[in-house]
This record gives structure tokens, C-alpha cells and sequence, in this order.
């Protein structure tokens, strides 16, 4: 098996199990904050050790400056204009009613996958472990949303089969955004590449501290999350050595 049907397959899992577990049984909220304190780990990890670095080898400074601030103006315009929903929690915002809340945070989750998806293949131009390891991290922080949204499908229709895999949809702009970044990789300039890859950290360092911290750290009594999160670390360094 190629590593880039590998890196396929692990990104598109998160969505998918994730689908499954709602429509079956929500997991204890301490497991799905030390999943999302892991996946911050390996995030911030991949961002600060890889893809900067690889953003600089490739362009400059300048763009992957330039390529920073753009990937996290970009998950920041997506946050202000579709309805959030904190999906570890399963808290709506505004007051929406249930099934009106699970079909923004399906829309929502659209849209955040698809530059999830183009995160994943930078591997095609680098070290494919680090597409690994950025697969692995999205797709551990997918596992949640997909309960999220699979879960109040469920409870509005109590139609199990329908719920799971309307939710599980939410894994093809991981695909989709996968496909198109792997085409466009092989069709732009080194500094065109620098720049996606700059924004690609932008994009991961912003969800890392708007949403997967701050979740995991919300209802933290014991200290277990930021183990979880040194162990996100840990897991990219080792790869690494292998």
C-alpha cells in the first residue's frame, strides 16, 4: 500500500468513526478532550518544526509570513460567518434549535475540511511522514465533529442509518481539498509552494489555539489534557526517527 493511500485513508477515518460513535454512544467528555489536547500536539508540532521551515526552504521570510497570515485570516473568516459550534460540547450557539444547529455545524464543518484536506497533502511536496502525521492529527480532531454531528441528527430523526451517513459526508472536502492541493502542488512555482504551506501552518496554529486548547482545557481538573498535548509532541518526534 502507497503512502499516500495511507494518507487517504487515515484522514477520511476521523469524520467517518466519528459519525459512527454519535449514532451509537457518545464517548466520556475527558476522552474526547485528551483526543483533541493530542491532536493540538501534533498540530502545533508539525507547524513549528516542518512546515515553516519547509515554507522557508521553499520562498522566503517574507512569504511565509505572508503565508501565516492568510491561512489564519482565512479559518478566522470561516469562524465569523458560519454559526460555530462547539462540537466536543455539543453546545448550540444562539439559541438555534437542534436540528437547524446540526445542519449549520454539517455546513460548517464543510467548509472547514476542505483546507484540512489540502493541509494533508503537503507530504506530495515534502516528507510524506508529515502528511501522515498531519492526516493522523486532523483526523483525531474530525472524531469529535463527527459525533457532533451525527449525534443531534440522530436525535431529531432517530434514523440511525441516515444520520451516519449524512454526517460521514463531511469526509470528502478532506478528500476533495487533498485531490486539488496534490494537482496544484505539481503545477505552481517553489514560492507559490512556500506560501500554501506557510498559510497551512497559519491554518493549524489558529484552530490549535480557537478551538482545540481552549476545548480541551475548559473542563481540565486533573492536568490530563496537557499530558496528552506533550504526548502529541512526543508522537511527531518519534516519527521522525523512523
Amino acid at each position: 500500500m502507497s503512502n499516500i493511500t495511507v494518507i487517504v485513508i487515515i484522514s477520511v477515518l476521523g469524520p467517518i468513526v466519528g459519525s459512527l460513535i454519535g449514532v451509537i454512544r457518545k464517548p466520556s467528555e475527558s476522552f474526547m478532550y485528551n483526543m483533541l489536547s493530542f491532536a493540538a500536539g501534533i498540530m502545533l508540532t508539525v507547524s513549528f518544526l516542518e512546515l515553516i521551515p519547509e515554507s522557508l526552504e521553499f520562498s522566503s521570510i517574507c512569504i511565509c509570513i505572508i503565508g501565516i497570515i492568510i491561512g489564519s485570516v482565512i479559518m478566522y473568516l470561516v469562524d465569523r460567518i458560519i454559526p460555530h459550534i462547539h462540537p466536543e460540547l455539543l453546545e448550540q450557539e444562539h439559541g438555534r434549535k437542534l436540528k437547524k444547529t446540526a445542519s449549520y455545524l454539517l455546513i460548517g464543518i464543510f467548509l472547514h475540511n476542505f483546507p484540512e484536506g489540502m493541509a494533508i497533502a503537503i507530504g506530495t511536496v515534502s516528507d510524506s511522514k508529515v502528511s501522515i502525521a498531519i492526516a493522523l492529527a486532523i483526523a483525531i480532531h474530525n472524531i469529535p465533529e463527527g459525533i457532533c454531528t451525527s449525534a443531534p441528527y440522530y436525535h431529531c430523526t432517530q434514523k440511525r442509518l441516515k444520520s451516519f451517513l449524512i454526517s460521514s459526508t463531511t469526509a470528502l472536502p478532506i478528500l476533495a481539498g487533498f485531490i486539488f492541493a496534490n494537482y496544484l502542488f505539481k503545477n505552481i512555482s517553489s514560492t507559490f509552494i512556500g506560501l500554501i504551506i506557510g498559510a497551512t501552518a497559519g491554518l493549524m496554529i489558529y484552530i490549535c489555539a480557537d478551538e482545540l486548547i481552549p476545548s480541551s482545557c475548559s473542563k481540565n481538573t486533573n492536568h490530563s489534557t496537557i499530558f496528552s498535548l506533550i504526548s502529541g509532541v512526543l508522537f511527531v518526534i518519534l516519527l521522525q526517527g523512523i
